[in-house]
């Protein structure tokens, strides 16, 4: 008897992937897990709304989507208005990870999923189904002072230490692209395991152009478009070639292009790829999964830290200190004047991991799941 398309995936482990919905980072970083996943013949699923569902559904669109709510945190437009708003929506970020916790055991009743892959999703833990963890912040760096990053991080641990392992995509030696985000002095009980840099990115050989530009938009609202103001004043003033992707997927808005200066809403993996590789300069925001692409692509770059988001504030000055990119607040920066101090900024190379990679890791993740079709 020929078997149904159902019997013949459930011989395969099934596996759910589900990225937080703060900004498109933690899904695109997602990206080349789900892809080795798929190479070494999982049946992938995929959670999430919004924004993320648009660039998942793009990148992926035969694999199954299921709706999670994301978290929904409303920013602010000034650093002291972030942080009052963070510290009121405390409440709601508990109740959706309580909700999370919830909706993941009723998929895995429907689905039987065999394990669980979240990227900062602290509910997508489970008391049977090995869950996995994704994180380079182990340390949460706060605008209140070391008291309340210790207060932190103990809270942190205690969601972390529920999942079965933390997966840290950055290199486990001292040259590293998180500094202490991803390397403080004490980390969870959980087994961490890392993974090296995630990137969708690979080096294709293409030639570079002098003075061409790409301007990486990304990140919460209201902060992306007051980037955005700025740099579309400025770039009216700029003599050569530039592409701006404005981080909109699914927007219908378009903002007209000219022979020198290209806008895109958004743009799939391998056209992004092909525009990092021909730009001179990149220049977005200091968020570690587009550090993560920079870095794979040994990039010179412009960052700009989104105001009072402390993680992207460190990340900006730490690179920056070790020389990896140049880094000016969104408050006073002048594209004239940043492209002038980074033509004359020594940028070294981005460390190399020589940690395992991708592939062995899902391997090994893999091998250690029950097989589905013994069950």
């Amino acid at each position: 008897m020929n078997q149904s398309l159902e019997e013949k995936k459930r011989q395969k482990l099934r596996i759910l992937v589900a990225p937080l919905d703060w900004g498109l980072g933690h899904a695109t970083r997602c990206i080349p897990i789900i892809r080795e996943l798929i190479e070494q013949g999982a049946d992938v699923w995929l959670a999430g709304e919004g924004q993320q569902e648009v660039l998942l559904k793009t990148e992926f669109p035969s694999l199954p989507f299921l709706v999670l709510p994301g978290y929904r945190v409303r920013y602010a437009s000034s650093k002291l208005g972030l942080l009052k708003n963070i510290i009121f929506q405390t409440p709601k970020i508990l109740r959706r990870i309580q909700e999370e916790k919830k909706w993941l055991n009723e998929n895995i009743s429907a689905h039987q999923f065999d394990a669980v892959i979240s990227d900062n999703r602290y509910g997508l833990y489970h008391h049977t189904v090995p869950c996995i963890f994704i994180t380079h912040q182990l340390k949460i760096k706060s605008p209140l002072g070391k008291w309340t990053e210790k207060i932190l991080q103990k809270r942190n641990y205690k969601y972390i230490n529920r999942f079965t392992a933390c997966w840290v995509p950055d290199a486990g030696s001292q040259k590293n692209l998180a500094g202490d985000l991803s390397h403080p002095e004490n980390k969870p009980t959980v087994f961490i395991h890392y993974i090296g840099p995630l990137s969708r990115f690979k080096v294709e050989r293409i030639s570079e152009n002098k003075d061409q530009l790409l301007i990486v938009l990304s990140g919460p609202e209201p902060q992306r478009t007051l980037l955005e103001n700025k740099i579309i004043t400025a770039i009216g003033h700029y003599n050569h070639p530039a592409v701006i992707v404005r981080g909109l997927p699914g927007s219908s808005t378009l903002i007209p292009s000219t022979n020198m200066i290209k806008f895109y809403n958004h743009l799939p993996a391998p056209e992004l790829n092909k525009e990092m590789e021909a730009a001179e300069y990149i220049i977005s925001r200091s968020g570690y999964s587009t550090v993560m692409d920079i870095a794979a692509l040994q990039k010179k770059s412009i960052l700009i830290p989104t105001p009072g988001q402390t993680e992207q504030e460190y990340l900006g000055e730490y690179l920056m200190e070790n020389k990896m990119a140049y880094t000016v607040s969104q408050e006073n920066f002048n594209l004239e004047k940043a492209l002038s101090s980074a033509k004359g900024f020594t940028y070294m190379p981005f460390p190399v991991s020589n940690d395992s990679s991708l592939k062995k890791t899902i391997q090994d993740f893999l091998t250690q799941l029950p097989n589905p079709s013994l069950g």
